[in-house]
């Protein structure tokens, strides 16, 4: 059998880390190629989609990979969105999720077989949930398999259902994955000869979920920092006039841990602080939450609108139940903002140091944590400051350095 190559095939459903993986190897000259449902570079016909479709498109490209091997369905992902949106009983919810991540897999499957992307038996890697077909048409192939594993899987599953059932009083839009969709991704753990996750937290709820922990590799998510970031300024004290802004941008729901943020802000409703909840809702929030003055809700924003909301932040919370990872707190740390955050998602905040680690992921750990900075402008500060060049150790090179390390 012909030996394998050096290359790297990416397939990714949607843009997801805005494809910061394949533009990294792409650097190295180790991209196959990158295989994803739409592309629309400027002027195409998918970029010039009116209205919501547009909107949809608006960030599938990316100028790094303009001279890349890009291969991409984007005419029958056209197709396929507006079939679903003109079918009278489309599937909603987990059936429609199943849906679209079998249609991907069976494009993805049909496209590297035509254009013969596996001759060379390049490593596949491919997302979770999404990557079945792909890893069983690679192994046919002789290709090494990897499986970009997203989050702690039925591990994280069991904690937030144990934590919907204890926050009823917020009517969270949230229910289980049917059996069938643990099945399949059991399968594709099963086919993948190496199954990256990007935190320590996920590799251990992959392990506790009867994974072989021999195939588990940590490697964190890569990101491009922004550069120049200004200086931030604080007062010599919070107080009314100036109070202390706390930004959560993220999903309102259960697992990020909306609840017992809600509940800190209940403990400190008399104190200097202002919250700003950026993201959309799955929860109902309480009356005291929409009519109180210190909380604004801003919904949900695009990525370039998110750096206006860490810019006029004085600090970032992540109060996770679980999270593969939680790009967030990498963002607003490079942003020059100190990070609150859980221990449970991926290693970025330095006790301490960077911001602050939360003991347990409750009302009252918040409030302290938030009620430290508080009393200290200066540690707030301090701690903004110690931002500066920390998310270089998640510069792209770097992560895909640690990958490629991680597969030999």
């Amino acid at each position: 059998m012909k030996a394998r190559s050096d290359a790297w095939l990416f397939c990714q459903l949607g843009a997801r880390e805005h494809y910061i993986l394949p533009r990294a190897f792409h650097r190295r000259g180790l991209l196959r190629a990158l295989v994803t449902e739409a592309w629309a570079p400027p002027g195409g016909v998918a970029a010039r989609a009116p209205g919501p479709l547009g909107r949809k498109f608006a960030d599938r490209f990316s100028p790094d990979l303009a001279d890349a091997p890009v291969e991409h369905f984007t005419a029958s992902t056209i197709a396929f969105e507006l079939a679903g949106r003109v079918r009278r009983r489309a599937p909603a919810g987990w059936p429609a999720i199943m849906l679209r991540n079998a249609w991907f897999e069976k494009h993805v499957v049909a496209r590297m077989r035509d254009k013969r992307l596996l001759a060379d038996r390049p490593t596949v890697f491919a997302y979770s949930y999404a990557a079945l077909g792909i890893l069983r048409a690679a192994r046919d192939a002789g290709c090494r398999t990897v499986l970009g594993q997203i989050d702690p899987a039925i591990t994280e599953e069991d904690i937030v259902a144990d934590a919907v059932v204890r926050q009823a009083r917020l009517r969270p839009d949230w229910e289980r994955a049917p059996a069938a969709y643990w099945s399949r991704w059991r399968e594709e753990c099963a086919l993948a000869d190496h199954i990256v996750v990007n935190s320590p937290w996920a590799r251990d709820g992959l392990a506790a979920a009867g994974i072989d922990p021999a195939k588990l590799a940590v490697v964190p998510l890569a990101y491009d920092a922004p550069r120049n970031v200004a200086m931030r300024q604080y007062p010599a004290q919070f107080d009314a006039a100036r109070p202390l802004r706390v930004l959560f941008l993220g999903s309102l729901v259960v697992r990020k841990g909306i609840g017992a943020l809600l509940d800190a802000a209940a403990l400190l409703a008399t104190a200097p602080v202002e919250f700003h909840l950026v993201g959309g809702a799955g929860i109902d929030l309480p009356p005291e939450i929409l009519t109180s003055p210190k909380i604004v809700r801003h919904g949900a924003v695009s990525r370039s609108a998110a750096a206006t909301h860490y810019a006029a932040a004085d600090l970032f919370i992540l109060p996770s139940l679980s999270d593969g990872f939680g790009l967030t707190q990498l963002e607003a740390s490079s942003h020059g903002l100190p990070v609150i955050a859980s221990r449970h998602c991926g290693d970025v905040v330095r006790d301490d140091v960077d911001g602050l680690l939360l003991p347990e992921v409750t009302g009252p750990a918040i409030a302290a944590a938030i009620g430290r900075y508080l009393a200290s402008p200066a540690t707030v500060a301090r701690h903004a400051e110690a931002t500066r060049g920390a998310a270089q150790r998640f510069a792209p090179d770097i992560v895909a350095g640690q990958l490629i390390e991680a597969m030999t």
